[in-house]
């Protein structure tokens, strides 16, 4: 076969694929209201995984800053004058696994806590400053995991200077803890929901297929094979996942929108600023490509079955 033989028949049958390719999108076209029926249950079961995956990304985001600003309080020992405290501070900035060591004298502290608490005339009665020395540790970010935070604990709790070393790593354990369950839930949800979209256009194809029974006969008699007749069903259920992953982006985006406001005020409440991230790229790629794949694959297989069961005669 000639080399321009070849390129016309490549020809020929791209452009049939294109002309079926548009003419599935205009049969749907007719019956607007049963796309926008199967493509809302189609965007649904998208939209509650691609969401719950949002949200995860957003705790896992604000988890972080919660890692970088875990702090340990050393409170050193009564007789640490604010030299030997400043020398263990310079000690302390050199180690790689600590970003950050800020020092709170005794004068300090008391007077910290007598704006804090109210007592400053009972406190001015006291003949001593009962208050110690303390020194704030920032982890690196390298070593901010709970268990590298944990045993930075453990090394500075040691020193002769330190009277105690206190961290409250127990509700970082419970956050990971509930962030891994969630990712291994949404693992499940988001194959139980590729499975129902499977079943949503398996059921669409099936019914397409049975209301166009006498003219697949009738393709049949006149030798259409079934790669061509199935072509057809395959892009409507291409179009079918296309619409529900648009319709499962613009779910996602406008819950996302109406959770903004109330996130950013109650984090304004805690003295800090965060704002939800929205679907990036990368994850509406994912959601359109798996739109999509869902689709033809639901499709595939219910063309596959049908379509052996409608013989001529």
């Amino acid at each position: 076969m000639k080399k321009g033989d070849i390129a016309t028949r490549s020809q020929t049958l791209m452009l049939r694929h294109l002309q079926v390719f548009f003419y599935s999108l205009g049969q749907l076209s007719r019956h607007p209201l049963s796309l926008f029926m199967t493509a809302a249950v189609i965007g649904i079961a998208l939209a509650l995984p691609t969401g719950l995956h949002v949200l995860l990304q957003n705790a896992q985001q604000l988890s972080g800053r919660w890692d970088g600003s875990a702090q340990i309080s050393l409170f050193l020992k009564k007789s640490v004058n604010d030299r030997q405290a400043l020398r263990l501070a310079r000690q302390l900035r050199q180690r790689d696994d600590i970003a950050k060591v800020s020092y709170i004298s005794r004068q300090q502290a008391l007077r910290e806590f007598e704006q804090q608490s109210g007592f400053g005339d009972a406190l001015k009665a006291l003949t001593k400053n009962p208050l110690p020395s303390v020194l704030i540790v920032q982890p690196a970010l390298t070593h901010s995991q709970p268990e590298q935070t944990a045993a930075l604990l453990n090394q500075l709790r040691r020193d002769i200077r330190v009277d105690v070393a206190q961290l409250d790593m127990q509700w970082l354990k419970r956050l990971y803890a509930i962030m891994d369950i969630i990712r291994r839930g949404l693992v499940v949800l988001a194959g139980l929901l590729a499975l129902t979209v499977l079943l949503v256009v398996g059921n669409t194809i099936r019914l397409a297929i049975q209301n166009r029974r006498n003219e697949i006969v009738v393709m049949k008699l006149i030798g259409g094979t079934d790669a061509f007749i199935r072509r057809p069903f395959l892009y409507t259920g291409f179009w079918y996942g296309f619409f529900g992953a648009m319709l499962a982006f613009i779910m996602v985006d406008a819950a996302l929108l109406l959770l903004s406001g109330p996130v950013e005020k109650l984090a304004l409440l805690y003295h800090n600023s965060f704002e939800l991230s929205h679907l990036d790229l990368g994850t509406t790629l994912v959601l359109l490509i798996s739109g999509v794949m869902l689709g033809l694959v639901g499709s595939w297989l219910a063309v596959g079955r049908h379509l052996r069961e409608i013989e001529p005669g």
